[in-house]
């Protein structure tokens, strides 16, 4: 594996400590401070099996008195500890989320669109509890269990140095198996984050799936799939959780039971002969605690930081894919035209689905695009939203070439409203207004130009949509999407398909309110080939196999009785 730090992923690290980085280091100070606790208890347990063969009354009431004083700073400085600990970590986790959603939105339209969405819930959830628990919390706990470590070594060299060098010899095999194991556990808990990450996209898809599969009867398919997905993912966690009681009973079987026995004895020994007291071998066995407590879960706590970093490193990479380009902003308005010029494209190179497309679409106008299914209607939109910039030919807007406009601006120029309207489990209001803060006469206009004001009148701004709009009709999701493009002002209008879902009634009302609608250039792709409607754009653009086939007025198209011609008929 590669240990080094990715530029991609230092911004997170760096997103742990910013504002951060006071809580950070008084929560190390009170570790620092917090870490001689034990050594002292061990001191004073040692102090009192002394004073009990000395028998002296003076000395047990000052040791007692220097119990009490102990306990009560101890009390103090871990509490202080925990406080200071628990802001700082909770604080670096909401900046780490925070940026990663910052990154992951600043991808274009077209760069999310090839991604799969899952694995960004599974670095945003269950990544982000590994990164919690083994890099931010494990990180006190390192520091802490090393401090004991070299302070009960310390200690107890300066009581016994043969018993000290004893301890220590004791404690290298062990040591050393434990650190080859921390290695396989990294590896092991990236695989559970990757299963995670597969489980999470196929539970999404069923979730989303669920109505399709009801009336096709696949319960029991979904089902097998469900349960495969889920049996793989809980293996590799036990497979996991395995090999982490592994490296927790190597080291405690080995490390706790050979030094602290044969501490014991050496230290019987060496007080029989009347080289140590009784009490300090007392203290040796308790001091040995804090050497083999370390020496069990360092290494595993290192390998756990490893895997943490590992995540640290997956999440950086995931929102670094496919990052949106960058190119020169354009002012949110059209002056002369959006023209393209020869434009050929296609999703596999070798198979266009545009050819050869000139087209003009002048500031102001209502463009209908119609056609047969595949004729490439949809994908013209997505062009013209920077969706893909592998195209031949030229695409411009008022002159400037697509390919090298910012998108940020691109998407201040244009709005697109697709069949399938988003909507927010909010209310009415900050579904229109996408959670930003309008002047009420603003939004109060952008309702009454998309025919809004009515529901709004029935249930009021505050009525909430439910998940994805499931309380409002179709006809008024379309609507709220409508006035939701209005009130940003972009000046180009695309709908791709926007009432297919709508029965004729609705449909009809939802696309002449659009029509209506002063100032926008509208682009419009549609299957409802209604006479009245028709008849309210200023050129209809034929599509036939990637190829515009013909292009003019309503009344131009039936007097030539082409293409058109027969399609309108047909669907009449």
């Amino acid at each position: 594996m590669n240990h080094k730090t990715s530029p991609a992923a230092r911004q997170y690290y760096r997103a742990f400590y910013q504002n951060n980085r006071l809580r950070y280091i008084l929560a190390l100070i009170l570790v620092v401070l917090s870490f001689p606790a034990g050594l002292i208890i061990s001191w004073l347990l040692g102090e009192v099996i002394d004073i009990i063969a000395a028998g002296d009354l003076d000395r047990l009431m000052r040791t007692v008195l220097l119990t009490v004083a102990f306990s009560v700073a101890e009390f103090l400085i871990l509490t202080a500890q925990y406080r200071t600990k628990s802001s700082f970590i909770h604080k670096a986790l909401a900046q780490y989320k925070s940026l990663a959603f910052h990154n992951l939105s600043e991808k274009s339209i077209s760069a999310f669109s090839r991604e799969n969405t899952g694995r960004y819930i599974s670095v945003l959830t269950n990544d982000v509890n590994s990164v919690e628990e083994n890099y931010l919390k494990r990180s006190f706990i390192l520091l802490y269990e090393i401090l004991v470590f070299l302070g009960a070594l310390g200690m107890m060299f300066w009581y016994s140095p043969f018993l000290t060098i004893a301890a220590i010899l004791l404690s290298l095999f062990p040591l050393m198996a434990a650190l080859l194991m921390g290695n396989e556990l990294a590896v092991r808990e990236k695989t559970v984050s990757d299963k995670n990450e597969g489980f999470v996209s196929q539970l999404k898809d069923l979730l989303s799936g669920f109505s399709v599969i009801k009336s096709f009867k696949a319960e029991a398919e979904t089902q097998r799939m469900f349960d495969a997905a889920n049996r793989d993912v809980e293996e590799h966690k036990r497979r996991r959780y395995w090999w982490e009681c592994m490296l927790s009973n190597v080291t405690q079987n080995l490390c706790s039971n050979a030094m602290q026995f044969g501490i014991f004895f050496l230290g019987a020994y060496l007080a029989i002969r009347g080289d140590i007291t009784a009490g300090t071998v007392l203290i040796f066995v308790n001091l040995c605690n804090f050497v083999v407590q370390p020496i069990q879960i360092i290494p595993q706590y290192l390998a756990s930081r490893k895997a943490a970093k590992a995540l640290v490193e997956k999440l950086a990479q995931v929102t670094e894919e496919n990052a949106g380009r960058s190119g020169e902003a354009i002012p949110p308005v059209l002056d002369e035209t959006i023209t393209l010029n020869h434009v050929t494209f296609g999703y596999e190179p070798d198979k266009p689905v545009l050819r050869d497309l000139s087209l003009r679409l002048e500031p102001g106008k209502k463009y209908a695009i119609v056609g047969g299914s595949g004729s490439g209607k949809s994908t013209l939109l997505n062009l013209l939203m920077g969706a893909y910039d592998s195209y031949g030919g030229s695409i411009t807007i008022d002159g400037r070439e697509l390919r090298e406009v910012d998108p940020d601006s691109l998407y201040d120029l244009m709005s697109l409203i697709g069949q399938n309207v988003f909507l927010f489990d909010d209310t009415i209001r900050s579904n229109i207004t996408m959670f930003r803060d309008f002047p009420d006469q603003q939004v109060n206009d952008a309702v009454k130009r998309s025919g809004l004001s009515e529901l709004l009148a029935q249930r009021g701004e505050g009525y909430r949509c439910g998940e994805n709009g499931v309380a409002l009709s179709g006809g008024e999701r379309q609507r709220v999407s409508i006035a939701r493009c209005l009130l940003r002002g972009a000046p180009v209008l695309l709908l791709d398909e926007a009432t297919a879902a709508l029965d004729n009634q609705t449909a009809f009302a939802v696309t002449d309110a659009i029509l209506h609608l002063d100032g926008l250039t509208r682009v419009v792709v549609t299957h409802r080939l209604d006479a009245a409607l028709m008849e309210q754009y200023d050129q209809i653009v034929m599509l036939r196999n990637g190829r515009i086939q013909e292009a003019g007025s309503f009344e131009q198209l039936m007097e030539k009785k082409g293409f058109f011609y027969s399609l309108y008929t047909l669907s009449a």
